[in-house]
């Protein structure tokens, strides 16, 4: 059964006699400068949802993911009770938690990139911020822009696989 949802950046909306999650999730893609300092600016309906600090950690696909503090605590709890005895373990949490890094929002509403992540995801002047439900994902524009073009193409592909998990 599908649902009809009217969609509007940053939110979702009650729509005829579904309620879905309003402000409680990140959705909508915006691009900004990010500036000499590593400063970026966070769009405010994202804001509203991390509110004062946040974790930034190195993502998956060269990205870098930005948690509100207590899904960074939930997925950190995940991580922690994975066996250690599995390589694949150990090194995943190696990414996700050695990479993490508690930020501030400041009063202009940007966080402060450290240089290590701006690196990893090799972030240039144009910048993605793209909302993915619980977390935020930072990308180099044009490697956003490439990966866009590139899942696109496999949309289908996709969708047939994830069939399996109920999507």
């Amino acid at each position: 059964m599908w649902i009809i949802v009217e969609k509007r950046v940053g939110l979702w909306k009650n729509v005829g006699k579904t309620l879905l999650p309003c402000g409680k999730m990140f959705i909508g893609e915006y691009t900004y400068n990010l500036d000499t300092k590593r400063r970026l600016a966070i769009p405010a309906k994202f804001r509203k949802l991390l509110g004062k600090k946040a974790v930034i950690t190195r993502g998956l696909d060269n990205c870098l993911f930005l948690f509100p503090k207590k899904e960074w605590e939930k997925l950190a709890d995940k991580i922690s009770k994975l066996p250690l005895s599995q390589a694949d373990a150990r090194g995943f949490a190696r990414i996700m938690l050695a990479g993490a890094s508690e930020v501030e929002i400041d009063a202009l509403g940007r966080i402060l990139i450290p240089e290590y992540l701006t690196k990893y995801a090799d972030l240039k002047k144009k910048v993605v911020v793209a909302g993915i439900a619980n977390r935020i994902e930072i990308w180099d524009e044009k490697s956003w822009r490439k990966y866009q073009q590139k899942t696109e193409k496999e949309a289908g592909d996709i969708a047939e696989r994830l069939k399996e998990l109920g999507v």
